[in-house]
């Protein structure tokens, strides 16, 4: 099933919040826009993501679309028991949610609702606040690799499993 599914394209993002030890955030790549009246997202985190139920208490986080420059910054959030803010540049959005410098977008957000999602929860997100740098180009993430957006072809650099 991951390697049939994994021939489906999709952009990378960083899922963060201001938790009250510092900030907090993972690397997910099934997000997707959900309605767009009343404005919601979705994402789907594993049942074993240990950031995930950090976020939940908080009930805001910001949604970060990751730019092709941000190999580092996805490798970075999908790794455990790290400090993954370490020397990266963010500044708080509205919520105090951490937006990651040079994003292509985030989406600030509140928790509206979790589903039952098999080995993952399926979160719907309230948007609040949102903004976009039409400039900057998506990563993403196909058949097991990091690939840009405006060319479409793998980069052949593996990236990770989201978490």
């Amino acid at each position: 099933m991951r390697d049939v599914l994994g021939h489906f394209a999709s952009g990378v993002v960083v899922v963060t919040a201001a938790g009250p030890d510092g900030p907090v955030g993972f690397t997910c790549q099934s997000f997707s826009s959900l309605s767009l009246d009343p404005p919601l997202v979705s994402f789907a985190p594993a049942r074993t993501s240990s950031t995930w139920p950090r976020i939940r208490e908080v009930g805001r986080f910001c949604v970060n679309v990751l730019a092709d420059h941000h190999e580092d910054l996805s490798n970075a959030f999908a790794r455990s028991g790290t400090d993954k803010f370490a020397g990266v540049a963010w500044a708080a959005g509205p919520s105090g949610s951490p937006v990651l410098d040079g994003a292509c977008a985030w989406i600030d957000c509140s928790l509206s609702d979790e589903h039952d999602g098999g080995d993952h929860t399926i979160v719907v997100g309230r948007v609040h606040h949102l903004g976009a740098d039409g400039s900057r180009l998506p990563l993403l993430f196909h058949r097991g690799a990091y690939g840009i957006g405006q060319t479409g072809r793998g980069t052949g650099r593996e990236g990770p499993p989201a978490r």
